[in-house]
């Protein structure tokens, strides 16, 4: 499965992409990258750790997982994820 990272995220990460085994859903892939990355887990997950933080964005294969099914979403090998931050500006 690739992750990419964008934006501040990049920052985060120190990498644009990652290549990682398919975990089970959105949300325990969520959790790889918070153990990973520790800093990640406050900008990806709430407080509890069960749903999703408010100022990211998570794409699979190029739709929102609002479209689908939330954190929920099944996930398979070959899968794209895009975790990106929420963006505002004017």
């Amino acid at each position: 499965m690739l992750v990419k990272f964008f934006a501040t995220y990049r920052t985060v990460t120190g990498l644009r992409r990652l290549e990682l085994e398919a975990p089970q859903d959105v949300l325990a892939l969520m959790h790889v990258l918070s153990d990973r990355w520790p800093e990640f887990r406050p900008l990806l997950l709430n407080e509890a750790g069960d749903g999703l933080g408010d100022d990211v964005i998570i794409m699979v294969n190029g739709r929102h997982i609002e479209h689908l099914d939330g954190m929920n979403t099944k996930l398979t090998e070959s899968d794209s994820v895009a975790v990106t931050p929420l963006v505002a500006g004017g």
